[in-house]
């Protein structure tokens, strides 16, 4: 398996076919490969060579899915920048993986100029904007207009394909390494799953640096699908984009689909000029969904067919997934909906106790997942890559639970646990009872300090707009849904929830504010 093997694919059968659409610009899969093979040997007259890192800094555009297939065309690896870090951690990023060529694009050249002045390794930086390079910068068009096309280098399998960055919240950021076998195993699930539409158009909304983004755009490659980047997520432009590009497929965040519900009961007039009836496949992930809002979206997109993946960045990133056939009526009565679905195709996963030993059905742990999704380690890290990857199993972190046939439950992060009088709370349990609250938007439930009990139950809610709640009106609904010791002891209102770029709430900084 090789990242560029899709991609030859198409251009041998589909050379005429559209393969990306961006600001009025439309690209064959022919037009699409002449560019990926001169950029790549772009990169190798730049001095790029098997194995060197070669970074992206951008938002989402037709030029970062060219980066994606030129970086392992020339030999290279990836390494995608999150464009929510500081210059600082950039900067640790490019130390520690040695990389030595970043592609910018407008909205953070300055940044990039600023990195690139103070890293040891940085050899190059290239423009990718319609203007002219800015000085000490090499143009990304001149690059791919003055070189010919070169053959693929064809690095397959175990061979390494990225060094994609995670955390730098808690601390460094750590690298998580990812193959070619990786990547192209663990995208193969969306097509044997039925979640992804055979040659349809995908909206790329979640951010380009994201592994779940990736995930997806070589989805649209084994699909022979057509590419439509959007730069950054705005709720009345995703709606818009799905009427007028016809998509068929979109990924969100839980929170991206309540933003655009949101807008469309906000903009009455605007949203019943939109046929979006095109929507096929409305694929979520990156953090739970409650059932009203998936409810909710459900009955405003009644021709999508729903799903879910659940895994992470180690996992490249599929663990488990919830199909279509698994969002109606009767699996939100028995409760599966509830779930994050059952192992993906290529995938195993067990729920073990913390002696790595599995546990009964019905029993929470930590969820354990084996397979060729596996990455290959933490770049740097053997420590942390022996503690995570034991006996071939990746150990998430997570807890969980499995039913009779198969299907895993979340409950929490393992360290996001609160132990409140020696009894376990988990945090995705009581945020499920707020939830079905009909006042609540969104809510995070942590653990506070309390001299009594160890931690107590705290949640921080965000109200629909125009509705109200009380303490008490939440505690008295949350008692009538989960124990008594697992209803919060204390509620706090506030406008908006800190969240990640992919939609994540960042419990870590709801929890500065108790422990100062």
């Amino acid at each position: 398996m090789y990242m560029t093997q899709a991609l030859h694919r198409s251009m041998q059968q589909r050379p005429n076919a559209e393969a990306v659409r961006y600001m009025g610009r439309h690209l064959t899969y022919a037009g699409l490969g002449a560019r990926v093979a001169r950029l790549a040997a772009g990169l190798r007259q730049l001095g790029v060579r098997d194995g060197d890192r070669v970074a992206m800094f951008s938002l989402n555009s037709a030029r970062y899915i060219e980066y994606y297939m030129a970086v392992p065309w020339a030999g290279a690896v990836l390494n995608p920048v999150n464009i929510r870090w500081s210059a600082a951690e950039i900067l640790y990023s490019f130390e520690d993986s040695g990389t030595s060529v970043l592609i910018v694009d407008d909205t953070f050249k300055t940044v990039a100029a600023r990195v690139a002045a103070d890293s040891k390794g940085l050899r190059h930086v290239i423009y990718a904007g319609d203007g002219e390079a800015p000085p000490g910068m090499i143009s990304y068009e001149a690059l791919i207009a003055e070189n010919q096309p070169m053959e693929d280098r064809l690095r397959r399998g175990s061979d390494l394909a990225g060094i994609f960055y995670t955390g730098g919240t808690t601390g460094f950021p750590k690298g998580v390494m990812l193959s070619h076998g990786n990547l192209v195993s663990s995208a193969c699930n969306g097509l044997m799953a039925g979640t992804s539409t055979l040659g349809g158009t995908m909206l790329h909304v979640m951010p380009m640096f994201h592994l779940a983004c990736l995930a997806s755009i070589n989805n649209v490659f084994l699909a022979n699908g057509t590419h439509v980047p959007m730069e950054a997520f705005d709720p009345g432009r995703v709606m818009e984009a799905v009427a007028h590009e016809r998509v068929t497929d979109v990924l969100l965040a839980p929170t991206m689909i309540q933003m655009c519900l949101d807008w469309l009961d906000q903009h009455l007039e605007r949203a019943a000029a939109l046929d979006v009836s095109s929507l096929r496949a409305l694929r979520y992930g990156a953090s739970p969904m409650s059932l009203s809002l998936l409810q909710r979206a459900r009955a405003a997109f009644p021709k999508a067919g729903f799903s879910q993946g659940y895994g992470m960045t180690e996992l490249s990133p599929v663990a488990t997934m919830l199909g279509p056939e698994y969002h109606n009526e009767e699996s939100l009565a028995n409760g599966r909906m509830r779930s994050v679905g059952r192992p993906a195709f290529t995938t195993e996963v067990r729920i073990v106790d913390p002696d790595g030993n599995e546990v009964p059905c019905g029993t929470v742990g930590e969820i354990a997942v084996r397979g060729p999704g596996v990455m290959l380690g933490y770049w740097n890290q053997p420590g942390q890559t022996a503690e995570a990857i034991r006996n071939g199993w990746m150990h998430t972190g997570d807890g969980g639970y499995m039913d009779e046939d198969g299907f895993v439950f979340l409950c929490d992060r393992i360290k996001d646990m609160i132990i409140s009088g020696g009894e376990n709370v988990y945090s995705a349990e009581v945020e499920a009872a707020l939830a079905s609250h009909q006042a609540v938007a969104q809510s995070a439930v942590i653990g506070v300090p309390h001299e009594k009990w160890g931690e107590a139950v705290h949640a921080v809610i965000v109200l629909r707009q125009g509705a109200s709640a009380t303490f008490e009106s939440l505690q008295s609904h949350c008692r009538e849904r989960i124990a008594s010791y697992k209803v919060p002891r204390s509620v706090e209102f506030v406008e908006a929830l800190p969240m990640s770029s992919v939609g994540k709430v960042l419990k870590h900084e709801l929890r500065k504010q108790h422990r100062k």
